[in-house]
């Protein structure tokens, strides 16, 4: 199975800083791969991450290598909250593309298995 971590750069998560937010999103989603036997999923060639930072880069990648993905990882609702509320339409298409998108802090009845 494989999957891709969407990690929110600027969000501040339970009073830390937001360089240190982005850091305990990465450790929580790289944790949660290993533990659940995941691999990651590299779109782009040129990617600098293994991650993405940017919903609508994800969408774009994914949107143009046409591959349809096991899991879109994100820390929590609340990390992707104002992207939802700002582009719902975008938000459901871009999950269109996997067959589970997973919020791993969150409650899992809260988990999109679309």
């Amino acid at each position: 199975m494989n999957a891709i971590m969407l990690v929110n750069e600027n969000l501040s998560l339970q009073g830390l800083s937001k360089a240190e937010s982005k850091q305990l999103q990465i450790n929580c989603l790289t944790n949660y791969m290993k533990t659940q036997h995941l691999k990651e999923k590299t779109l782009n060639p040129y990617q600098l991450n293994p991650y993405y930072t940017i919903p609508h880069a994800l969408f774009y990648d994914i949107k143009e290598t046409r591959q349809l993905v096991d899991y879109l990882l994100i820390h929590s609702y609340e990390a992707m909250q104002s992207f939802i509320s700002m582009y719902p339409a975008r938000w459901i298409l871009l999950k269109s593309f996997f067959r589970h998108t997973i919020y791993i802090e969150d409650d899992s009845r809260l988990a999109d298995l679309s």
